[in-house]
């Protein structure tokens, strides 16, 4: 029985690409050029799998890379090249009914539930450094992905509170409310193309695909560090 496949699109900078799984947010990574992005999204299938388990998504990870079909090439910019996507897929601008927004937060909810267990399994724990000694603390990531949550949900006109990186779980269940209304405040009545300081505003499905990437990618960063995994 052959698989289904899955529609994947690449962003390529002058140095780096990325290959995202247009239906699966946060299943997105990189390699220097599309062969190697599409390899990497490939051998992260099973992790990202692991991340959706109890979410009942039905996603399962493909075994081959005949699996992956590229529908879409897009042109990335400094911040493809410098680690992160940055370019909308054509599918994002798509409208999000009553169906697939439930669908989209619980992808990006289980994201959630995976970045909380990696950090309880490694509180306490000195997380390795790299050859440099480089890497932020565990305090620092859980500090730095709360605040970027709560940069990108301006994006889709909602307001979250500043994270206190001396103990950033204090904003947490509160900045994930704010996130849960604004979706569903988008989803329902749409969003200005611009905000009020001019900023360019995000649709739903591409707030969910960019959190639920940068959630995903400290996750898996956690785990990777952390002693004794």
């Amino acid at each position: 029985m052959t698989p289904p496949s899955i529609d994947v699109a690449i962003e390529r900078g002058s140095k780096r690409a990325f290959a995202s799984a247009l239906a699966w947010p946060g299943w997105a990574r990189s390699g220097r050029d599309e062969e190697s992005a599409l390899d990497s999204l490939l051998s992260y299938g099973p992790r990202y799998a692991d991340a959706l388990r109890g979410a009942r998504t039905g996603f399962r990870a493909p075994k081959d890379a005949k699996a992956l079909v590229v529908v879409e090439r897009l042109k990335g910019d400094a911040t493809t090249d410098f680690g992160a996507p940055s370019i909308a897929p054509a599918v994002d601008a798509d409208p999000v009914d009553a169906r697939e927004l439930r669908r989209l937060r619980t992808i990006l909810e289980a994201t959630w539930g995976a970045f909380d267990r990696a950090a309880d399994a490694a509180r306490g724990k000195k997380l390795r450094t790299g050859p440099r000694g480089g890497g932020r603390s565990l305090n620092k990531i859980v500090a730095h992905v709360l605040s970027a949550d709560g940069g990108y949900v301006r994006r889709i006109a909602g307001r979250a509170p500043a994270v206190d990186e001396r103990d950033p779980w204090s904003a947490a269940d509160n900045i994930r409310d704010v996130i849960g209304d604004a979706l569903g405040r988008a989803a329902r009545e749409g969003l200005p193309e611009r905000g009020p300081r001019g900023g360019a505003m995000w649709t739903v499905r591409y707030f969910v695909r960019r959190s639920a990437w940068h959630v995903l990618d400290h996750t898996w960063e956690i785990e990777d560090r952390t002693p004794g995994r």
